[in-house]
């Protein structure tokens, strides 16, 4: 993405005045608002380009496991771990009961 503008373009650029020209003041609190969103959008877009890498790295590596039902992968071995993730999420207490 090429822009424009950056920050410090927005900052130093200087306006013409005329005979009723704006007040130096009032530009420049407006220029100090548009530099604030403009460096916010920068790191929106940052943050979004860095989460899509990741993103499509982990969908890379998702389509490269195989799938539950291939690989050898039985019904009883399913079981085995879900019964594994249940005592380690819920503790002893869920197998003292009997």
């Amino acid at each position: 993405m090429d822009t424009k503008l950056d920050s410090k373009t927005i900052l130093e650029k200087e306006f013409k005045t005329g005979l009723r020209g704006y007040s130096q003041e009032e530009v420049d609190l407006f220029l100090d608002d548009v530099i604030h969103d403009y460096e916010a959008f920068k790191k929106t877009i940052l943050e979004l380009r860095s989460e899509n890498a990741r993103l499509q790295e982990e969908l890379t590596a998702a389509e490269k496991r195989p799938s539950a039902g291939s690989a050898g992968t039985t019904n009883f071995d399913l079981l085995k771990r879900i019964s594994n993730l249940e005592k380690h999420v819920f503790g002893s207490k869920l197998f003292d009961q009997e």
